[in-house]
């Protein structure tokens, strides 16, 4: 598949951040519903004068409530409409978005760069406090209270035996021709002076529901609910299991994506819209082509 940038055009890159309590989501959807896709496209035309509205792609489609620090995502422009504004156009983004979202940087992305196939990681973090008094008011948006004492060594111990390559479909809420197969690179807990218990969770791409499926599951062990060993045993019976609590989106941030060098980023392009197969299911999943979230 394609992805050059149409005659005329050029491709910017947005590095952005959001708060998502009240956001549906980023992905635009029907009417009414206040997504961070539709704030920015419509923020977008509003400062290029522009009649029409710039789609954008984005590296991780986050779910209703979750937040983000460092999303990216890109937008093709008409050259003219790009030569015109882009040195102002940061400045009265600042001046037409709504106060919970906010756009860093806006600068001509390099050839071969796609916010959402040219990624190599999304590294997310969820936070949650097991404090007898509750959450801090102040972080109440951002962190999660579990009303049981946890054991982070335990947690760790328990989020081992997932890091790796793996169907993740026992952790995921499936999607018809979607796969389920991603790999975890990092799956890690430390607890801070505050007491707030960071999670974080760094992969090539994550399935629908993944990461807070993960956590929910690691916080039943971290509480003494079920042993060390359970998550490992949902992951390998590969189906979805109803014991593994979702936990609530707001305690979970998009915190930074990863993408390779410039030289590299068209290789990365093509490689992420390939099949992806575990060695025994060779032919059987399309890859996945996105981070949905979370």
């Amino acid at each position: 598949m394609s992805d050059e940038v149409e005659p005329g055009k050029v491709r910017v890159r947005l590095d952005l951040s959001y708060d998502g309590k009240d956001f549906s989501g980023w992905a635009k959807q029907r009417e009414g519903q206040r997504t961070v896709q539709g704030e920015l496209e419509d923020a977008i035309r509003t400062v290029t004068r522009s009649s029409e509205t710039y789609e954008l792609t984005v590296a991780g489609r986050t779910d209703a409530g979750v937040h983000a620090r460092g999303q990216v995502a890109h937008v093709d422009l008409p050259a003219e409409v790009w030569a015109e504004h882009q040195d102002k156009l940061l400045r009265r983004l600042a001046g037409r978005l709504p106060h919970d979202v906010r756009v860093w940087k806006a600068e001509e992305a390099p050839a071969g760069f796609n916010a959402r196939f040219s990624a190599v990681w999304r590294r997310y973090a969820y936070r949650v406090t097991d404090h007898h008094g509750g959450v801090d008011p102040l972080l109440r948006g951002h962190v999660l209270w579990h009303d049981w004492p946890l054991d982070v060594d335990a947690m760790n111990a328990a989020a081992e035996k997932l890091v790796g390559e793996h169907d993740f479909a026992a952790y995921c809420k499936k999607r018809e021709g979607a796969t389920t197969i991603r790999t975890l690179q990092q799956l890690s807990w430390v607890r801070d002076a505050s007491g707030v218990i960071t999670a974080t969770v760094k992969a090539d791409a994550f399935c629908h529901n993944m990461v807070r499926s993960l956590v929910g599951a690691l916080l039943f062990v971290g509480d003494g609910h079920r042993p060390v060993d359970w998550p490992g045993k949902v992951l390998a019976a590969g189906v979805r299991d109803s014991a593994v609590h979702v936990v609530r989106p707001h305690g979970l941030t998009l915190e930074e994506v990863g993408y390779p060098a410039d030289s590299e980023l068209a290789a990365r392009n093509r490689e992420a819209r390939n099949k992806r197969t575990l060695p025994a299911d060779a032919g059987r999943y399309p890859h996945p082509g996105s981070s949905g979230c979370c």
